[in-house]
Order: structure tokens, then C-alpha cells, then sequence
């Protein structure tokens, strides 16, 4: 018997093949993508729950307190005193899974996907907290009328335990190991760069908060001790200090239209 030629692919449909191999990647690639975005979003949040337990457990021991903000400037204030804490607030627990790169000092970069480093240590972390949130001392309050200048001291909320505690950041993802938002504070002109630290003045910190880090959102913990995402322009009306006009001019009730925001945040939702 005569044996039967075995056949092959044809060039054609070999090209066939990887044309359609080559669809289906672009096509699932993005997806994967979103996926993963997205499990990075829920770890980030998984965290913040965690810090909600540790900072609970502060204030509990506290007298229902916050920090009271004695120490060193540059984030020291509240830092060094969770790392008696090492066993609990490791590296890991500090950074957002977006953001575990540190910036290096005085290079232009990412504010979304770069961690902060207190100048003059090893110290790195990509959460930080509302520095409303600080118990004042007398004496703070006698020589500074507030935290390293930031006044009045009448703003200060100094424990979680008030009314509206779920409209009220604690502790949230950001690029800067400390902020004291203030409800006339501009959005930062360009989404993912960066200066120094020292060309950010403390004027307008609400830039070290609106952070790009989870399409559109960023990871807040609220005084209520729950965790959710916020839109970036949302953060304007959240009641960062006593005294903070969360219907101000960067929000719809204050009369803010999509055109007045920079042109990276125009396409996100309006609040």
C-alpha cells in the first residue's frame, strides 16, 4: 500500500494562527491588567484595615486620644512612635502595594506609584495621617498655635470619637509622610510628576494626598475606624479639621465645573 503523505500547516494558516493568538492577547492582556490593579486596590484597603485595629488600639489606651504631636517634624511626630510597634508595622504593612518604590529626594517622579522616605533615615511608606487629627499639647499650642505652624488650633479634632466620624480622614494613602489638607488647597497641576519636597509648601498640602493611585481613587481610613476608595476630587469634601468647608470652591456645591480642574482630573467623577 502506498503510504499517505502526512500534511502540514500552510504558511496561510500558520499566519491565521498567530494573527488570532496575537488578538486574543491584546484583547485579554488589558484585562489581566485591571485584575490586578484591582487585587493591588483590595490589599491596599486589606491594610488600612489593618492600621485601623492599631490605631484604634492606641486611642483605647489613650483615653480615646490621638497622638498628641510631640516630637520631630518631618513625619517623626507620629512614625516613631508606631515603630515601638516593629513586630506589627513592618516595611510591608507601611507601603501600598502601588507604591513601594521610594522617590529619591529632589528627583522629579511618580506621586502616585513612588513611597516617601523621611530625609535623614531609612524610614519609607506610602500611607500617612490627617494631621488634624492631633491631640495638641498646651505647650504646642502656646508656642505654635498649632502643629508645626498649621493653625488655628481650634481645628484640631484630636480623637475619632466625634460626630460625622465617617466624613472624617485618619490615616490614607499619599506621597508624603504627613498632611494638613485645607479645603482652599489647588489640585497639583500634573498627575505623575513630582518636585522636591521643599518646593511643596505647606500652603497647599492637599497635593499630598491627591495621589492617582487606584484609577481614580485612592484608600482612605475614616475616624469611624472604615476603610473605603475615594475619588481623587472627592477628597474636597471630606472634613479634614473642624473648620474645614467641605462645600468649597474645588467641589460642585461651591461651584466648581470639570473645566476648572486640571486636565488630568477631568475625565473623574465630580462631587
Amino acid at each position: 500500500m502506498r503510504k499517505r503523505k502526512r500534511a502540514g500547516f500552510t504558511l496561510i494558516e500558520l499566519l491565521v494562527v498567530i494573527a488570532i493568538i496575537a488578538l486574543l492577547m491584546s484583547i485579554l492582556m488589558p484585562a489581566m491588567s485591571r485584575v490586578k490593579k484591582q487585587a493591588r486596590k483590595v490589599a491596599c484597603q486589606a491594610k488600612l484595615k489593618q492600621w485601623a485595629l492599631i490605631w484604634k488600639m492606641y486611642c483605647d489606651e489613650n483615653d480615646g486620644y490621638w497622638l498628641n504631636g510631640e516630637g520631630q517634624g518631618n513625619g517623626l511626630w507620629w512614625f516613631e512612635r508606631m515603630m515601638e510597634m516593629d513586630e506589627i508595622v513592618n516595611e510591608d504593612m507601611r507601603l501600598c502595594p502601588m507604591a513601594t518604590k521610594p522617590a529619591e529626594h529632589g528627583k522629579i517622579g511618580s506621586w502616585a506609584y513612588e513611597a516617601w522616605r523621611i530625609p535623614d533615615t531609612d524610614y519609607i511608606g506610602s500611607y500617612g495621617p490627617n494631621g488634624w487629627m492631633c491631640n495638641l499639647t498646651a505647650e504646642r499650642v502656646r508656642s505654635h498655635n498649632g502643629a508645626w505652624g498649621r493653625t488655628p488650633a481650634d481645628n484640631y479634632w484630636r480623637t475619632p470619637n466625634v460626630a460625622g466620624a465617617w466624613n472624617i480622614p485618619m490615616f490614607q494613602g499619599q506621597w508624603w509622610v504627613d498632611a494638613w489638607p485645607r479645603a482652599f488647597d489647588q489640585p497639583p497641576d500634573i498627575r505623575d510628576a513630582r518636585m522636591a519636597i521643599d518646593d511643596r509648601p505647606n500652603t497647599n498640602e492637599m497635593e499630598r494626598v491627591c495621589v492617582d493611585r487606584h484609577g481614580g481613587t485612592l484608600n482612605n481610613l475614616f475616624c469611624d475606624w472604615s476603610v473605603r476608595a475615594v475619588g481623587v476630587k472627592e477628597l474636597w469634601t471630606l472634613k479634614w479639621h473642624k473648620g474645614f468647608n467641605n462645600a468649597g470652591p474645588w467641589t460642585k456645591a461651591g461651584g466648581c465645573n470639570p473645566a476648572d480642574w486640571p486636565e488630568w482630573m477631568r475625565h473623574y467623577k465630580d462631587y
